[in-house]
């Protein structure tokens, strides 16, 4: 009979060819999970139309995925310990290819939501276990460089999701933005499995923690929940989002003081009994919410200010992707070599660099203008996300990572989401404020006012029509200033994190040295 995962010796890592594969199916499996983040975002209005449904409603076949897979998210460490990594992360991705292509045979807005949370519900262990797979076949010198790769699909994903999906929409039809994932998905599965299914981790059955996942699935649910429909509510004046947030607190704060007695926990919450796990989530996470909001607020403005499609919007933010494309395998190759607090400071600096460079630009600024901001950006994302990925995995056992890295992609889903709604609501409020400055000085006494009125009636144009002209310029200017007012704010979160980043503690070169390479 064949020795069960517990009882084999371990294997020497992977090298050459089979590690190569291995790298290619995991990361396409890994992109086109986070991919499907953002692909659906400018498809809403085409779906909310084929399906005959509000653009509001059709905001659904998001909010259901990002929930969905921020409760499986946490959930990815018991589970890989449970049925085994590599079983874990080949069935994920089954169930995600699979729910994909229910979503686009979806023919009425419920059937697409539940293939949406179904398929969410798939991808949420995918990243943090893809992450745990690759650090555990990697020879112990490559695996900056596994790391790196990793982080740079995790990253650059999100920002082609638009991009892709606007084509897909614009020239196929939108069901194809989930096509694309089944041969994509397939070719993982099979190559994964045909590679480490003699690799399988150890296997630590445990009685499940229902109270637990109770608890973490209402929680988190609620949270997610409140956070996508908290803008359209006009949150806590709206009594659904407030008990909804009520509920969340309540249910989360009992879900970490079960957690932390339980024998059994579903989630492994000591993990931030470690100071460079505390510290590298931490300064992720705060970090996502200024990196976040930034790429959510952008392209918002691009399309409803400047009048910008959505493809261009896309090509206009997707250049953040060339240099991080291009250091990303540098960083991961000498990742031992350099100081990480350092390299993760000058990141800090580089985006609040660009960060205030876009909060300068005015309501006519040309493409050109608004795309190198972009491109410098570029080099800070690898010196963000790969050195804080190798400080909170420093120290950690190889079993501990698919449960670190999937409380950490927790942790960075959730101020993904905080980000988008208070950096959007933020925009908003500020632009109605800058709105009721602006037409103070809007009225018969403002000699510019009133030459403008006069010159459009010496034009034969009724007065109706400049003052038309007027409210018109007066709101493209009022969420230009907002706009820069999120960008300003996006430079202090920024700034404020440096220290946070020194709080680490050294060395961060021992991670997961798993028994392939002592």
């Amino acid at each position: 009979m064949a020795a069960s995962p517990d009882e084999r010796a371990p294997l020497p890592p992977l090298h050459g060819a089979p590690l190569a594969l291995l790298t290619v199916a995991i990361a396409f499996a890994t992109f086109m999970e986070v991919l499907d983040i953002t692909i659906v975002n400018v498809s809403v209005p085409h779906i909310a139309g084929s399906l005959g449904v509000s653009p509001q409603e059709g905001t659904w076949a998001i909010s259901s995925y990002s929930l969905a897979s921020a409760i499986m998210q946490p959930l990815s460490g018991w589970i890989g310990r449970q049925f085994g990594e590599v079983r874990a992360f080949c069935v994920s991705a089954f169930l995600f290819v699979l729910m994909s292509m229910l979503c686009g045979m979806a023919t009425s807005m419920p059937m697409l939501v539940v293939a949406r949370l179904l398929q969410g519900a798939g991808s949420g262990p995918m990243v943090a276990l893809s992450l745990s797979l690759l650090l555990n076949n990697y020879p112990n010198e490559k695996k900056g460089l596994a790391l790196a790769l990793w982080a740079m699909t995790v990253v650059v994903a999100p920002i082609f999701g638009p991009i892709l999906g606007g084509y897909l929409t614009d020239n196929y039809s939108w069901p194809w933005i989930f096509y694309i994932n089944v041969p994509v998905g397939i070719l993982a599965v099979i190559i994964t499995w045909g590679l480490l299914r003699h690799r399988e981790s150890k296997i630590v059955k445990a009685p499940i923690d229902v109270i637990g996942l109770v608890l973490l699935v209402v929680g988190v649910g609620c949270l997610q929940f409140m956070l996508d429909n908290g803008n359209d509510k006009d949150w806590f004046s709206s009594p659904m989002i407030l008990t909804l947030g009520v509920i969340a607190l309540v249910c989360l704060t009992f879900f970490v003081a079960w957690e932390l007695t339980d024998r059994h926990p579903i989630v492994d919450l000591h993990l931030f009994a470690k100071r460079n796990f505390v510290v590298g989530v931490a300064a992720m996470s705060f970090g996502m919410v200024g990196f976040f909001g930034i790429n959510v607020v952008y392209p918002l403005w691009l399309q409803t200010v400047l009048g910008y499609t959505a493809s261009w919007a896309g090509l206009a933010t997707a250049p953040v992707g060339i240099l991080a494309f291009l250091l990303s395998p540098v960083i991961g190759r000498n990742i031992q070599k350099l100081e990480l607090r350092s390299v993760v400071t000058f990141a800090f600096c580089v985006f609040a660099f660009t960060s205030y460079w876009f909060a300068s630009f005015p309501d006519n600024a040309a493409f050109d203008q608004l795309v190198w901001p972009r491109v410098v950006m570029g080099i800070g994302i690898p010196c963000f996300f790969i050195p804080l990925n190798q400080v909170f995995l420093s120290g950690l056992k190889p079993h501990e990572i698919a449960s670190a890295s999937g409380v950490a992609n927790f942790c960075r889903t959730i101020a993904a989401s905080i980000s988008t709604a208070a950096s959007v609501t933020l925009w908003q409020h500020r632009g109605d404020y800058h709105h009721a400055v602006l037409t103070e000085h809007l009225n018969g006494a403002s000699a510019a006012t009133t030459g403008f009125v006069d010159g459009l009636a010496a034009l034969g144009g009724p007065a109706e029509r400049a003052w038309s002209l007027i409210e018109g310029l007066v709101t493209r200017q009022a969420m230009t200033l907002a706009v820069n007012d999120v960008f300003l704010l996006c430079t202090a979160i920024f700034l404020a994190m440096i220290p946070i980043v020194w709080l680490a503690k050294p060395p961060f070169g021992n991670v997961a040295a798993g028994p392939g390479g002592h």
